[in-house]
């Protein structure tokens, strides 16, 4: 009688390991469900299990995964993927959500059916995956068919028991929180910005903008000849990447650039800078309503690039886990920002081009003269690593909204060498390009614009197609 009890007990064991390795399972390999809403696709799957009782699903949004601002039960909770986007009318609604319109309404509908689908997937595949171990098990032990069939219906029956009861009843409330989402921005918990309207009056003869911070603006270099009070509580230069295109294409450019700008306050809000208040670039930008090229240089001081490197010159190490948290806390705000001014970029009027600046490397091989500035090696490669982070989120951002992002390549001319592109530690912006590596970010650019674009043609010197 014993050693039945124990056989039955070994046998209950044996069905409950095999259910959880098909569950565990099929939760890694069901596939993501995808679904459309005004020609932006969002892709529905799971996040890792947690275990834990209740927690936010997640968002990934230019390769960075951000909690969603609902809570959902169980150990398993929805992950979002942005993995395409059209730019249409309807996509400033998606993103920022407006009056409730019939594209609004359906949102949460369609992530909520997305999720219903996923889990359709999920428990099939659950139960082939108990099937296929099982029979495994009941050949390699030889077991006779009325056994081998008890034991597969056996294990199926545990395996959906137990994916229906520790994760189908608590995913099951899931729809009714999605069908809750209107926008995108509440889902990532970003308030979108004040609607910026044209500030001025229009600029017609203007061919190309330029949007951004100090590396736009040509911080540390002379200013325009003649400029404006705005134009030098900006540090807008003579010299800037702006400049360069001008002479080289024979274009108007509009340098709406300004040192200390952020997305927030600076692109799409307005910023204090010099006793004045700047309006908002952007609603600038719209008075260029014939510019066929915008560009736009923008992330370091939203990260607080030079406080970090700051904080790096006299800290012991830059990469405790202190500062790594809060440098992914304020890429994950940038990547929010991000979207917004993606998304406003892509409604501007007559659709220009537009690029979107990758930041240079100031650093490289060479550091010796780093050294006294307490940039050790071990520092600056962490210093590079963010930068590389940060990077790879514009290039990724750019991408999902079919613009270029071009790179500037300073290789050769860091820092520490003897033609530096970069302003040294004694000069009047540090770590800010020189003349000549404004030139080179003005060649990058060239570069792109010069390019073939996909299904259209070359275009012709000192014009954009």
């Amino acid at each position: 009688m014993r050693q039945r009890v124990s056989r039955r007990v070994a046998e209950f064991a044996a069905l409950l390991v095999v259910a959880a390795i098909a569950v565990a399972v099929a939760i890694r390999v069901t596939p993501t469900q995808t679904v459309s809403l005004a020609g932006q696709v969002i892709t529905v799957g799971t996040t890792a299990p947690d275990w834990s009782l209740s927690g936010p699903g997640e968002v990934d949004l230019f390769g960075q995964s951000l909690p969603t601002t609902l809570q959902f039960p169980g150990p398993v909770r929805p992950r979002l993927v942005l993995s395409q986007i059209t730019i249409n009318s309807e996509l400033t609604n998606f993103v920022r959500g407006a009056s409730p319109s019939g594209a609004e309404r359906t949102l949460g509908s369609r992530l909520a059916d997305g999720w219903t689908h996923y889990f359709a997937w999920e428990t099939v595949i659950a139960g082939l995956g108990a099937l296929a171990l099982l029979g495994a098990v009941a050949g390699w032990r030889r077991l006779p068919r009325r056994t081998t069939i008890k034991l597969l219906a056996a294990g199926l029956v545990m395996t959906e028991a137990i994916n229906v009861g520790a994760i189908i009843v608590t995913a099951s409330r899931a729809p009714g929180l999605l069908r809750q989402v209107t926008s995108l921005n509440q889902l990532v918990g970003s308030a979108p910005p004040p609607q910026v309207k044209p500030r001025g009056r229009p600029l017609p003869a203007v061919q190309a903008v330029v949007m951004g911070d100090s590396t736009a603006a040509g911080a540390g270099l002379p200013p325009v000849t003649g400029s404006s009070q705005l134009a030098r509580a900006c540090g807008r230069s003579s010299d800037s990447y702006a400049q360069d295109l001008a002479a080289v294409n024979g274009w108007r450019v509009l340098n709406l650039a300004c040192n200390s700008a952020t997305i927030a306050h600076g692109l799409l809000g307005p910023q204090a800078r010099g006793g004045r208040i700047i309006p908002p670039q952007i609603a600038s930008a719209q008075r260029a309503q014939n510019a066929s090229v915008v560009i736009v240089n923008i992330g370091a001081n939203d990260l607080g690039w030079s406080a970090m490197v700051g904080y790096c010159a006299v800290a012991p190490r830059c990469d405790d886990k202190a500062t790594t948290a809060y440098f992914q806390q304020q890429l994950a705000s940038f990547s929010k920002d991000y979207l917004q001014l993606l998304s406003q970029l892509a409604t501007l009027p007559g659709h220009p081009r537009v690029l979107i600046n990758r930041y240079y490397n100031p650093f490289g091989p060479e550091q010796a003269c780093l050294r006294t500035a307490g940039l050790t090696p071990a520092k600056l490669a962490t210093l590079t690593s963010r930068l590389a982070t940060l990077n790879a989120v514009l290039a990724k951002g750019a991408a999902d909204f079919g613009f270029a992002s071009p790179l500037p390549d300073f290789s050769g001319h860091q820092l520490c060498t003897s033609q530096p592109y970069v302003q040294r530690l004694n000069d009047p912006a540090p770590f800010h390009p020189t003349a000549l590596g404004q030139l080179a970010i003005a060649l990058a650019d060239q570069a792109v614009l010069r390019a073939p674009q996909p299904g259209g043609t070359r275009p012709s010197a000192g014009t954009v197609g």
